[in-house]
């Protein structure tokens, strides 16, 4: 189906066009300059002391957990309304995905409260997702990882910019994840970033990433190096130059596309607010973010209530999304099946509707007249 207003619109021009062409020009088209290039903006524009490309989010994300030494026996607390990846990165590592409730639907990121309840001698860590780009409770979750001893990885992979009081998403943890994958803020089809400020870490995910080698092709053919030797077993998670090309250009369009965001945003929820029957997660929230999705959860529904809405609402023209289908409900993750009340209820009554820096008002009053319409009509 073709639809007059779609979920996600994709924010590239002849820039992202040019950049490609001039790096399939320039003869290096693995991981090079280009990459550096944009590790260098990461830095700058995160203040972060390190960033490190590599393949996709969810590698940086495995990334992360190998690093953070999480292993067979171990047990890491992560949120179930995410996507699959946040919880299948702790797993491969052999860990046991331990999963924590969200705080209501008001806030759908992971609840301290509940972090603390599911502590056990075998817990070693906590990912956090900051759904939306909204920050999750990082202060009473860096509290309790300390106390705890307790490594925090971020899944930042929403929140580009994103801000938690003056700092920027993924640099209060101990490392965290970013993508850019084909509908995310910065897009490059595939492709993500790992940083921290832990040299340590850092030098061991530049390690990691590329087969354990301790120089890299790039290195060697600029005569930096004529040798190398494989100092653990590693894997091949490298970002190639042309996607790294591309992503500059997007790293470049991303403040200003986040200011329009905002607009978006908050012409959203000046309408939504007249609109019976809706929770607005983090309409409260007034720090920087990056408003990746436009979520609303239905009042006193069902799944099917909130199904036959989506379709009234596809049916006018507007596509919509959900986000997400709860991680423990998949046959995969039965056996780690726990209690989430909160969880269960919006995974059920969410609908992610459009948002994009070049939605106008007009689109967006169509969009809550349909809403409104399908929800109350």
């Amino acid at each position: 189906m073709a639809y007059q207003i779609p979920l996600f619109s994709l924010n590239f021009d002849e820039r992202e066009a040019q950049a490609a062409y001039d790096t399939i020009k320039s003869g290096w088209i693995s991981t090079g300059p280009k990459c550096e290039e944009l590790e260098q903006m990461f830095v700058n524009m995160f203040g972060v002391k390190y960033a490190v490309s590599v393949t996709n989010c969810t590698d940086a994300l495995y990334l992360c957990c190998t690093i953070c030494g999480f292993g067979p026996g171990d047990e890491v607390l992560c949120p179930s309304l995410t996507f699959a990846a946040s919880a299948n990165c702790i797993r491969y590592t052999g860990a046991t995905p331990v999963f924590c409730d969200i705080t209501s639907p008001e806030h759908i990121n992971i609840d301290p409260k509940d972090i603390e309840r599911r502590i056990t001698p075998k817990t070693k860590g906590i990912l956090v997702v900051h759904m939306a780009g909204f920050p999750a409770k990082m202060d009473e979750i860096m509290t309790i990882a300390r106390v705890h001893n307790l490594k925090v990885i971020e899944d930042a992979c929403h929140g580009p910019l994103s801000e938690y009081k003056g700092k920027k998403l993924g640099t209060i943890g101990d490392c965290a994840a970013f993508s850019f994958f084909s509908n995310k803020n910065i897009s490059t089809g595939e492709g993500g970033m790992f940083i921290t400020n832990n040299e340590d870490m850092a030098k061991r995910a530049r390690t990691l990433r590329s087969h354990g080698m301790t120089t890299m092709s790039y290195q060697r053919a600029s005569g930096h190096a004529t040798s190398y030797d494989i100092t653990e077993l590693g894997y091949n998670f490298r970002l190639d130059d042309i996607r790294a090309s591309i992503a500059i250009e997007q790293l470049k369009k991303l403040p200003y596309d986040l200011e329009m965001r905002i607009k978006v945003r908050n012409h959203y929820l000046v309408g939504l607010s007249k609109i019976k029957g809706v929770i607005v997660p983090f309409a409260d929230n007034f720090e920087f973010v990056s408003n990746y999705i436009m979520p609303i959860v239905l009042e006193n529904s069902t799944k099917e209530k909130r199904d036959q809405v989506r379709e009234i609402i596809h049916v006018a023209g507007i596509q919509t999304s959900i986000h997400y289908p709860a991680v423990h409900r998949f046959a995969i993750y039965r056996d780690c099946e726990s209690e989430l009340p909160q969880t269960n209820y919006v995974t059920d009554n969410e609908i992610t509707l459009p948002m994009y820096a070049t939605l106008t008002n007009e689109q967006i009053d169509f969009i809550l007249e349909t809403v409104d319409g399908a929800i109350n009509g």
